[in-house]
């Protein structure tokens, strides 16, 4: 075990204290202080340098059964974090290494060194492997190739476009030879991103006007594949767009996540008789066996600035919580990462 570095007595980290009922207030959450613990044998102490806020933490704050388990009340809460190790007792991981790992909402993190992956700093921005090349773009680089089994020549519709994963979505399609890239997002600022920065072919406001007659304007000749990270009126839409063999990949419906009620299905499923579409919802840990092709694949694109990224930067853990909210409002463009 390395010498024990001067720590500081306790770290600061986020639980949830009470269920959200509808949208997410301040009162269900409590930042509190807890002792930090020294790691035992095969683990590590993390400093946490980036941690990542994410719209699927919305579900795990309810207790209703899902694909993962819940927050635990009166228990930190869990996302994404990198960060440097400053104390091991683990082989392989030595102090002064940086790991991604699953322990954010926190200052300082024990982490057990079979769940901690080293990453290079010099290689690439260390908040990038909570974004363009961590979780977000494994998602939209297994969503579009592997389940929508998006082809050169496919229309492509994306929504929640501005977003970290659909704006990945959205480039890949671009530069795997795409006929038509088209982007909804929740300002005209992000339009203009996804147009001028982005190469997305056309892109609109959806708080412009109804979905569905803006998607008819910016595809004329329908869509073959539509990322969807919204549901609601953006799926409704992309169904009635869709072409002959069309395929849907659901990856997130954040417009019905703070319902209390459950929300009403499209109107026109029976489209997808007609089209031979299909429908398939994914969760990006059944794909992980993609992630050495993801990043040996997007990681030159990234680095030399084919493929573009944004990051919306909160300062300090105290903050966190505010992130998030945020996220769930819109407000970022590209990832929302917290930095310590």
């Amino acid at each position: 075990m390395t010498d024990t570095p001067q720590l500081p007595a306790v770290s600061r980290e986020w639980t949830l204290v009470s269920r959200p009922v509808g949208r997410p207030v301040p009162a269900d959450f409590a930042l509190v202080e807890a002792e930090i613990e020294q790691p035992g044998e095969g683990q590590v102490l993390v400093r946490n340098k980036y941690v990542s806020v994410d719209p699927y933490m919305r579900g795990r704050m309810s207790d209703a059964k899902s694909y993962v388990a819940p927050y635990e009340l009166g228990k930190v809460m869990q996302g994404g974090a990198v960060g440097e190790v400053v104390v091991s007792n683990a082989e392989g991981i030595a102090a002064g290494d940086h790991v991604l790992h699953f322990f954010g909402w926190r200052e300082y993190a024990v982490v057990d060194a079979k769940h901690a992956v080293k990453v290079d700093p010099d290689a690439a921005p260390l908040s990038t492997y909570l974004g363009v090349l961590g979780m977000t773009g494994l998602t939209a680089y297994a969503g579009l190739l592997r389940t929508a089994s998006f082809k050169e020549g496919d229309s492509v519709f994306v929504s929640g476009a501005a977003g970290a994963v659909g704006s990945q979505v959205g480039q890949i399609a671009r530069l795997k030879g795409a006929s038509r890239v088209i982007g909804s997002a929740g300002s005209d600022e992000k339009v203009k991103l996804l147009l001028d920065e982005y190469g997305f072919d056309a892109a609109f406001n959806y708080k412009n006007g109804p979905v569905n007659a803006q998607l008819r304007e910016a595809a004329p000749d329908g869509v073959d594949v539509y990322f969807d990270n919204v549901g609601g009126d953006h799926l409704e839409a992309a169904i009635g767009r869709l072409n002959r063999d069309g395929r849907i990949a659901v990856c997130g419906a954040i417009s019905v996540y703070n319902n209390t009620e459950p929300a009403p299905g499209p109107k026109n499923l029976a489209r997808l008789i007609q089209t031979r579409g299909r429908i398939e919802g994914f969760l990006v840990g059944d794909h992980y066996d993609l992630q050495s092709q993801f990043v040996q694949e997007v990681g030159p694109w990234v680095a030399s600035g084919a493929l573009k990224y944004r990051e919306t930067v909160v300062e300090g853990i105290e903050n966190n919580l505010e992130a998030f909210f945020g996220v769930l409002r819109g407000d970022n463009i590209g990832k929302m990462i917290v930095k310590l």
